[in-house]
């Protein structure tokens, strides 16, 4: 029934990029820090990836060591921030960034997804996957991770902050139906 939420690996992008849904490569550190990820893997069952090429192969690579098989599940993508996806953060347009911060949870300024719709595929997601007696490895993305441990509605409330290549676990009692 554990469920643990590993962040994928480095990506090949500059910090000061936004990016969510978009499809990016990797790092050069890929194999030292898969390698890193999994001597801390706990024991599981099973692997669920975003379909996102830096979970895939964080995923594959994982699947290589454990023998587990991989399944890929959408609910787990990052968040689609529409006309955002790829522009420096210092180009969003101040205004869009000020209206996504008054109604951080409903507002979607850049076109994509608000962080509610987020945080509710990923809770169904979750859900789905509480199963007795396995433990499940999400591989998946910061924003899905701050989605899944949010305790409200306010941006401080979704300060979950994980390192790539890095997991936590996710305690089952009620966090999928907050």
């Amino acid at each position: 029934m554990p469920i643990t939420l590993m962040r994928h690996t480095t990506p090949n992008v500059s910090t000061q990029i936004c990016y969510g849904k978009t499809d990016i490569a990797l790092a050069a550190s890929f194999e030292s820090e898969a390698a890193a990820a999994c001597k801390v893997l706990p024991s599981i069952d099973a692997i669920v990836t975003s379909p996102l090429s830096r979970c895939r192969k964080l995923a594959d690579y994982l699947s290589a060591q454990t023998g587990v098989q991989i399944s890929i599940d959408d609910r787990f993508k990052e968040m689609d921030f529409g006309n955002w996806e790829m522009m420096p953060w210092s180009d969003i347009p101040r205004d869009e960034l000020d209206i996504w911060a008054d109604n951080f949870l409903h507002g979607k300024p850049h076109g994509g997804e608000s962080v509610h719709q987020l945080r509710q595929r990923v809770r169904q997601g979750i859900s789905e996957l509480q199963h007795e007696n396995s433990h499940t490895l999400i591989i998946t993305h910061s924003g899905v991770i701050r989605a899944a441990f949010s305790t409200g509605d306010t941006i401080a409330d979704f300060d979950t902050r994980i390192g790539f290549g890095m997991s936590t676990s996710l305690i089952q009692t009620s966090a999928a139906n907050r």
